[in-house]
């Protein structure tokens, strides 16, 4: 991995744990063990570096959504399949643990690509749900727009709940409800 990548990499993981404010450039550096000079070589700043981890997060979220989204199975087995994957549920949604920082919700280009994401799965989901509407898997009096939307809503809300009884258990509990809904 050359010094670029690991300094994305290192602002990547920084900006999960984190968050914006306490992804020192000193803290990058020691993380990607890049010299003072090699981060400013790359990068005209924090803010430059930090959307370029943000982009590389949010792609890399989509490509492992998208991996369950559509592969195979039923449109119902691949939503349970996203819905139930294996996640770090205490580290919380790496894309959206970024909308709860202030310094990235008040600059419309660090947001960019986590608004962009969020509609993506949104869609994603919404055509995933259709299809299973148009095979009978799933019933037609559901709106799939509605329905992808708090798909997200009980994901991410689940990490909250996860986070504020410091155990997986309330998130594991809230996508099984959700799914059990479908049904």
């Amino acid at each position: 991995m050359n010094s670029r990548q690991s300094l994305v990499q290192s602002a990547q993981e920084l900006l999960w744990e984190r968050g914006y404010v306490g992804m020192s450039p000193k803290a990058i550096q020691e993380r990607a063990g890049a010299g003072q000079g090699s981060m400013y070589h790359h990068f005209k700043g924090k803010s430059d570096l930090a959307a370029e981890a943000i982009q590389q997060s949010a792609a890399s979220f989509r490509v492992g959504a998208d991996k369950w989204l559509s592969g195979s199975g039923t449109p119902l087995e691949r939503i349970r399949g996203y819905m139930l994957r294996s996640r770090e549920v205490l580290k919380g949604c790496q894309i959206g643990k970024l909308t709860q920082d202030p310094e990235i919700a008040a600059d419309l280009d660090l947001r960019r690509p986590i608004d962009e994401t969020f509609e993506w799965l949104q869609l994603k989901l919404k055509s995933v749900l259709k299809e299973g509407q148009k095979n009978g898997e799933i019933s037609t009096e559901l709106d799939a727009a509605e329905v992808a939307a708090t798909l997200i809503s009980v994901i991410q809300g689940g990490y909250v709940l996860a986070s504020a009884a410091a155990s997986p258990k309330p998130f594991h509990r809230a996508i099984r409800g959700v799914l059990s809904l479908l049904r």
